[in-house]
């Protein structure tokens, strides 16, 4: 069976699996989510959340009786723990029902990782944490579910638990870990992990493990019920703004790809710029996704090859798997705001829903620099990535960095440092003071570490270009099965520590599912602002 048979194989038993109605979680459904795009789409229930555990440097508080943040951008983020307990550090501490989704460390050394479940005296795992990343001599023989990525360690193993899970280091563990988890809601049943695994377990991680291998970025829609394409080109004048697609729903689409043939790179980067992809679902009156072109498919400036789940550029052009519902109109729309002319090939697939359009969120994706910033001065150096009320979920960033000034990663801030990438992410759900996920570093946000400018790509985060740390930087993150639902509002911001003039200059582009009734605040933005983003600020 070939890669991509395989993957329709896959995603079409995926698509059986998560649509079983009930709160009994198997093991497989729960290995499954980190490839169902649809599962992500649904508007979250009560009760349902998403959290992370980190090593984030425990100087940085909220004050609750002066209402203020203190000492906010504290920045030894390899050593904080909660306590000190019978001679180990307890790391992590959640109640169930829930799973743990990712482990991250920039350093994981022989000193044992102990995972406590549904309150046993004895750990369901207790291994060196360096084997936790080992795909060949470790704990979990999956070389995509595991690996090493630009000196960053990731393990992508669901790891459930019915009552709680407690994480503890013994000496000689290493420094900086995370820990993301979600909380089911009350009345879930789900299998608590257990080793050995059973073969129906193993076969479900190595079925996902080749998926995630393949990324081939190839239309999925024999998966969907009722599926369609419509395939056109199109030509763009300057300033014109040219209809792809008005769909009829309920539908959604499920396949988007877009080729465009330009001469050579200064003409990508300013032509991916120009242009914009505009959707507006069920007649609203501002769009959902607007974005350049290029960014849209999580990578700039320019054409940057890579492949992930989600999101990609290959040889077929760019592509996107993102699921996207609508009930009554989906208008698709490329905006030319360039001064030369325009033509591309589009492919868009779309399917009839496999529930209720109520039950959906709509898709959202939007580019932006230095808007919606943090009020509080002592949040600095909080750069906000997305500020969104209503239910939905996070699934995820981009991040374009322009940073030519040269520096190595121990040069910091009053040291001469240059190194752009210190700042922690912060996500605040649903209006909580303290972040439940604080981080430790942006490239590890991205899953990488220690400024490794190695080019990189995963199906859940990718370096798709980074010109030694001094230049251009194009990074993004996935959040699959550890997206991050909210039910009233929902606040991401990573840590920026220099500011546009020196230069380091931010762009990004957020992607998100809100419910018709939420409220999405970022609108368009000039082209000359989108155009001008890397050049040498002016003092």
């Amino acid at each position: 069976m070939s890669h991509s048979t395989f993957l329709v194989f896959a995603l079409s038993l995926l698509s059986l699996v998560s649509s079983a109605g009930g709160r009994e979680l198997t093991y497989e459904e729960l290995v499954y989510r980190m490839i169902d795009l649809e599962k992500i789409s649904v508007l979250p229930e009560d009760g349902e959340n998403c959290a992370q555990w980190s090593s984030y440097d425990r100087r940085s508080q909220y004050d609750s009786e002066s209402d203020r943040y203190v000492e906010w951008s504290a920045n030894g983020d390899g050593d904080g723990f909660i306590r000190e307990e019978d001679g180990v550090q307890v790391l992590a501490e959640m109640d169930g029902p829930g799973c743990i989704w990712r482990i991250w460390s920039a350093r994981a050394d022989s000193g044992h990782m102990k995972i406590y479940l549904d309150d046993d005296t004895a750990p369901v795992l207790d291994r060196p944490f360096q084997e936790f990343f080992d795909p060949d001599n470790g704990v979990f023989p999956f070389s995509n579910l595991v690996h090493t990525t630009a000196k960053g360690k990731n393990c992508y193993i669901p790891i459930p638990y019915q009552k709680s899970c407690k994480i503890v280091a013994e000496a000689g563990w290493g420094k900086y870990f995370q820990f993301t988890y979600s909380t089911f809601p009350k009345g879930t049943t789900v299998p608590s992990f257990s080793q050995p695994l059973l073969e129906q377990n193993r076969q479900a991680l190595a079925n996902v493990d080749c998926c995630l291998g393949t990324k081939s970025g190839k239309n999925p829609v024999t998966q969907y019920t009722d599926a369609k394409t419509l395939t056109r080109k199109v030509s763009a004048a300057p300033g014109e703004t040219v209809k792809i697609a008005r769909l009829r729903g309920p539908r959604a689409i499920v396949f988007l790809n877009l080729n465009i043939h330009l001469k050579d790179r200064d003409e990508e980067i300013q032509a991916l710029r120009e242009l914009v992809l505009q959707i507006r679902w069920d007649d609203e009156e501002q769009p959902s996704v607007w974005t350049p072109l290029g960014d849209f498919f999580g990578t700039a400036p320019g054409i940057n090859p890579y492949l992930s789940l989600p999101l990609g550029m290959n040889e077929q052009g760019f592509y996107s798997l993102w699921y996207m519902p609508f009930r009554k109109s989906a208008k698709v729309e490329i905006i030319n705001e360039g001064s030369s002319p325009r033509s591309l090939d589009v492919t868009i697939s779309h399917s009839r829903l496999n529930r209720p359009v109520a039950e959906y969120g709509r898709f959202h994706a939007k580019w932006h620099r230095d808007v919606l910033e943090p009020a509080e001065p002592e949040r600095w150096p909080d750069w906000t990535l997305l500020k969104t009320t209503g239910r939905g979920r996070y699934c995820g960033a981009h991040l374009h960095v322009w940073s030519p000034r040269k520096g190595g990663c121990k040069e910091f801030a009053g040291e001469g440092h240059w190194w752009w990438g210190e700042g922690d992410e912060k996500f605040f759900v649903d209006g909580e003071k303290f972040p439940s996920t604080f981080g430790t570093g942006t490239e590890d946000y991205f899953g990488y570490a220690w400024c490794d400018p190695q080019r990189f790509e995963n199906a859940f985060h990718n370096q798709s270009l980074n010109e030694g740390n001094a230049g251009h930087i194009s990074v993004n993150r996935w959040h699959i099965a550890d997206n991050v639902p909210f039910q009233e509002s929902f606040e991401a911001s990573l840590e920026k520590y220099f500011p546009n003039r020196w230069p380091t200059v931010y762009a990004a582009t957020v992607y998100w599912y809100l419910a018709p009734d939420g409220t999405d605040p970022y609108l368009p933005v000039h082209v000359w602002e989108r155009l001008g983003h890397w050049m040498q600020p002016k003092e």
